[in-house]
């Protein structure tokens, strides 16, 4: 395969990011106190030289190919998952979990990294078959289920970071197979519901707002009213699960709004987050000097919080750097999928933009307190070699599908 066909936009992006990520990465080891991070450049370096070989290897890989694997991988995918809540073990912040798998003591890697890219496959299979796109609930149901299935699985773990990537590649891979904003409204309201229904005027507020979009929508009679029955129904079960839990996780939850309610336990993430965030103010305070990174104030600074360290040592101009690193990388994914020779790739390619895309705005809204924490890593930033290798196989399909689109003919795709 010829060099020239390679989309250079996206390898400057992926490359931009790599470098940038192993510069904090490096920072957040340097500390006055011993830490898991300090030496962690140097295996993110050596996991960037095997990403590097996966995704040359995967840019060889026809999508005629992955689309004849995908149900093959995704029942693959399944299992590892099964088995996992059966001997899996955890790690880091992980660690009361069941999110790797281990031979010896050895971690083998977590098999939801897997899980995310086979539903990707998978739904894009499901998905290009249709000649127009889908138009009523009962036609979302499979791909509702190709998600929720691994995304129940993992949550079971308990890993409520990953539950929420499959949501939003479900929900985004829809959107991009043409299905109404309605619809997918819909599909996501018994969620809303669920989460309102702590709120008595919000819930109440919220379910005659969904009544007359029912109405304005025309949705199908059936449909509407098996929508506000589960919308009613949310509202019952958050009351019953709110009072079946135990009061450390109430307190997790509350905490959540206000850190200041537990500041030395559930609160304590989410408050140094902040406090790192904030006094780096427009320049930081220079890279390897941010003094909650040193000091190891800073919960996990080199996994789900490293987001922080950029605040901290490179300030706001640091954040827009990155950010903006990101967003450039999401333009040339969506350049991509919309220039994709065939259907399949385009939602493969756009499955992987969802993937990078929650992952991204979950890390990021956890460090600011905007999200709930839930332990996801940041892609190129954060130090992991599964969810760096997933990437690095998200990167390589992209690659083809852009290499396949110019071989189709296809002008500056």
């Amino acid at each position: 395969m010829s060099r020239r066909g390679l989309d250079r936009g996206l390898i400057v992006c992926v490359l931009a990011l790599a470098v940038y990520g192993l510069a904090i990465l490096y920072s957040a080891g340097q500390t006055d106190a011993p830490t898991d991070a300090y030496g962690a450049w140097k295996r993110q370096l050596i996991w960037l030289g095997l990403g590097s070989l996966v995704a040359a290897v995967v840019f060889r890989v026809s999508f005629r190919l992955l689309e004849w694997v995908a149900p093959g991988v995704y029942v693959f995918a399944i299992l590892l998952l099964l088995l996992t809540l059966v001997i899996g073990t955890g790690a880091g912040t992980a660690s009361s979990t069941k999110s790797w798998l281990a031979v010896g003591g050895i971690r083998l890697g977590q098999p939801a990294e897997l899980a995310k890219l086979a539903t990707i496959l998978m739904m894009a299979r499901y998905l290009s078959a249709f000649k127009e796109p889908p138009d009523s609930l009962r036609a979302l149901i499979v791909p509702s289920c190709i998600a929720g299935l691994p995304a129940v699985l993992v949550l079971a773990q308990p890993d409520l970071g990953s539950a929420i990537v499959f949501a939003g590649i479900l929900f985004l891979m829809l959107f991009w197979a043409g299905v109404r904003p309605f619809l997918l409204l819909l599909l996501a309201s018994p969620v809303v519901s669920l989460l309102l229904a702590g709120n008595t005027q919000l819930w109440g507020a919220w379910m005659v707002a969904l009544f007359v979009a029912l109405l304005v929508g025309r949705a199908f009679l059936s449909e509407a009213i098996t929508v506000y029955l589960v919308n009613s129904a949310m509202g019952v079960f958050a009351l019953t699960l709110w009072n079946r839990l135990q009061p450390h996780q109430r307190l997790r939850l509350s905490t959540f709004l206000n850190p200041e309610l537990d500041p030395s336990a559930s609160g304590y993430q989410a408050i140094q987050s902040k406090v790192a965030v904030g006094s780096g103010g427009w320049f930081g305070n220079g890279l390897t000097q941010g003094p909650q990174k040193r000091l190891a104030f800073l919960p996990e600074q080199h996994t789900d919080f490293i987001f922080s360290v950029v605040g901290e040592e490179l300030g706001f101009i640091g954040v827009l750097v990155a950010l903006s690193l990101f967003f450039c990388l999401m333009l040339v994914l969506l350049r991509i999928a919309r220039r994709a020779s065939d259907a399949f790739a385009s939602l493969v390619v756009f499955g992987m933009l969802s993937l990078i895309l929650t992952h991204v705005f979950e890390n990021v809204g956890m460090t600011v307190n905007v999200t709930p924490i839930t332990g996801i890593p940041l892609p190129f930033f954060s130090y992991g070699g599964s969810f760096l290798l997933a990437c690095s196989l998200a990167v390589g399909v992209s690659l083809r599908a852009a290499w396949d689109a110019r071989q189709a003919g296809y002008a500056d795709a």
